[in-house]
């Protein structure tokens, strides 16, 4: 299966009131595992950034004026997503603002959903974690995900940090390695007898801190499933 996880900055909140694409980041998973391809561009908004915008990005109309605008790198944006399935948190928020920059963009251009399809992240953590919050952020802190170096919003990086905690969601698989602060999972070797005179050697994975978190969060749902007692530790 070929997944793009992918992430958007804004110059605000609504496309509806004419805001506009500062940032797309996407990053290609294939089988679950990152294939080191990525599409990241800065674009030129031709408006200001709202303030709280600007904040949270750091990015200022200064920076963008000499980036292309989005018409121009849709054709690239729309092969790079073709046939994927897309991982998005809180997709009706990126997947409104991409279809308003298509149709910006020229007749043709279509909808995001006549490209690829969509998996929202933020939906997945709601139905794993009623009445918690689910923003990337507290994600991150409950999947074991290092985020100390984000510091501002970047679609690249958050793109980066959503991949790492959909496995998480997903299937208690955690680092991929694509963070600053990434840890490796220990391993050791074992031999085992496979036939006479056939001696192969196994590698032995053993779990890291975020699929260990993960497993305890799992635990926690099948306990309360069940009126909090677990037969195997009763």
């Amino acid at each position: 299966m070929r997944q793009v996880v992918l992430d958007t900055e804004t110059t605000g909140l609504s496309w509806e009131r004419g805001n506009r694409v500062v940032e797309i980041g996407c990053i290609e998973l294939l089988e679950r595992r990152p294939t080191g391809r990525r599409f990241q561009r800065y674009l030129n908004p031709g408006r200001d950034l709202e303030p709280g915008a600007q904040e949270v990005t750091g990015l200022t109309l200064e920076f963008l004026s000499d980036k292309p605008v989005f018409e121009h790198v849709a054709e690239e944006f729309l092969e790079f997503i073709r046939g994927a399935e897309l991982i998005i948190h809180n997709a009706e928020f990126d997947v409104g603002f991409l279809n308003y920059e298509l149709s910006l963009a020229g007749e043709g251009m279509g909808r995001i959903g006549d490209h690829a399809s969509v998996l929202d992240t933020l939906a997945l953590a709601r139905e794993r974690f009623p009445g918690q919050r689910n923003s990337l952020d507290a994600l991150c802190r409950r999947m074991g995900v290092d985020n100390a170096h984000r510091k501002l919003h970047g679609a690249l990086l958050d793109a980066e940090l959503l991949a790492e905690v959909y496995l998480a969601l997903t299937s208690g698989q955690g680092d991929l390695g694509l963070t600053l602060s990434s840890a490796t999972p220990a391993a050791s070797m074992q031999s085992t007898t496979t036939g006479p005179g056939v001696v192969a050697r196994q590698r032995l994975l053993l779990a890291s801190a975020e699929e260990q978190l993960a497993h305890l969060a799992r635990l926690e749902k099948i306990a309360g499933k069940s009126g909090g007692k677990l037969i195997w530790q009763s």
